[in-house]
């Protein structure tokens, strides 16, 4: 297995990452499988395991806290807070006050006492990002967490943050999850030569565009129906992230778009989340 290194955080992982999005459902894999996939994984030279509070309400990180319980030297253990977890505004977002409880949440159902990669799953422009390194910057002198990442972070805050670590003297983000396919290549404009010039990591997730690229549709679907059906999808999915990170519909986010180029980047540091 084909490994990298985590942005400059020194630590190694595997080529490719195993998403743990899927475990907790009703009608999903039960806790048996669930291991056992994970189990595979491992033997099979993954080291990775990616996952997030807000998925399936704790649920997947508490099978994968299962999955590990006897190999967590082998794991480098990745989870993510930010989303809400509760009908409570101040369960999400990347406050003080909630970052302290949500990494003990974390802890907690991962059966392990500390995090090789806490991620913030969104922006949260409700919170100064200064203040979200701050205490991100606490759990890592206190040992809970190993290294801090962001996800699904346009160019020009992946900067701003970087730019806040250096001023504040921070713990910086040492990765980015952006959603990144063949299908979707619009990191290559912006979010890729950001992480380049601060040697962040990158780990895609979706490599197999939802599943569009896994071999399983039916060439004869209708493309209009399919495109429908994704517009929509990512219509009611951003209208859903504005309302709970109170991200503005309008203005920042359009200054990280750009038709650009297709030039093809490369690049190190990083993991592709299957």
């Amino acid at each position: 297995m084909k490994q990298n290194t985590l942005g400059r955080s020194g630590i190694v992982v595997s080529d490719i990452a195993f998403g743990a999005m899927n475990f907790g459902f009703p009608g999903g894999p039960s806790d048996e499988v669930a291991v056992k996939m994970i189990h595979r994984a491992l033997d099979a030279g993954v080291n990775l395991i990616d996952t997030a509070d807000v998925y399936t309400a704790g649920e997947s990180e508490r099978v994968v806290g299962l999955a590990i319980k006897d190999r967590r030297e082998e794991v480098v253990l990745a989870t993510k807070f930010g989303l809400p977890m509760g009908e409570d505004p101040n369960r999400a977002g990347g406050s003080p006050r909630w970052i302290k409880r949500a990494v003990e949440d974390s802890l907690r159902r991962l059966g392990t006492d500390y995090i090789d990669l806490y991620q913030m799953h969104r922006p949260d422009y409700r919170t100064d990002v200064d203040e979200t390194l701050a205490a991100l910057s606490d759990l890592v002198r206190e040992g809970k967490v190993r290294a801090i990442g962001c996800s699904t972070f346009p160019a020009e805050l992946v900067v701003s943050a970087q730019w806040a670590a250096e001023k504040g003297g921070h713990r910086r983000f040492v990765t980015e999850q952006p959603r990144y396919s063949i299908f979707n290549r619009r990191p290559e404009t912006h979010v890729f030569p950001a992480l380049q010039q601060f040697g962040m990591g990158a780990i895609t997730y979706a490599p197999l565009a939802s599943g569009w690229l896994s071999g399983r549709r039916s060439a004869t679907k209708s493309t209009d129906q399919a495109r429908s059906r994704w517009r929509r999808t990512r219509s009611r999915a951003r209208s859903r992230n504005a309302r709970r990170t109170g991200r503005p519909r309008a203005g920042i986010e359009g200054s990280a778009r750009g038709t650009g180029g297709s030039r093809r980047w490369s690049m190190e540091g990083g993991a592709r989340r299957r």
